[in-house]
């Protein structure tokens, strides 16, 4: 038997260990969740502006809004969202997004709705904070 495959056996725990420690220090595992600021703009329609540091990925920012609308949603009583728009701006080392969402009692119109109770458990599993 070839010594090579026991050394890299033997080496693999190490290499791993080392793999992990950069994804640890990548953009993702400094991201701060600075708050979310709810503003109602009309009976059902409703603007969440957010704020975070640690990264420049905008869909981070539009996720974290999400994760504000649907706990909104849920707080409210109901149980469905519909996506209005976002904007994200560059703002200091993070980003800042505004969004609005169309809350409502039943399953709204549009291809971008929201299941409040369906997006908080994956708010949750990905470390999203909401409202």
């Amino acid at each position: 038997m070839s010594r090579s495959p026991l050394i890299l056996a033997a080496l693999l725990p190490g290499l791993l260990a080392g793999l992990s420690a950069c994804a640890a220090t990548g953009e993702g595992a400094t991201i701060t969740y600075e708050g979310v600021e709810t503003r109602l703009l009309d009976n059902d329609l409703v603007g969440f502006e957010v704020a975070l540091s640690g990264t420049t990925n905008r869909a981070k920012a539009t996720a974290y809004a999400t994760c504000a609308a649907a706990q909104y949603a849920q707080i409210r009583g109901y149980g469905f969202a519909r996506h209005v728009r976002t904007t994200v701006q560059k703002r200091g080392n993070g980003l800042s997004a505004d969004a609005v969402y169309l809350i409502s009692d039943a399953i709204p119109r549009g291809l971008r709705t929201i299941d409040a109770e369906v997006t908080l458990a994956d708010c949750v599993e990905r470390g999203i904070p909401t409202v």
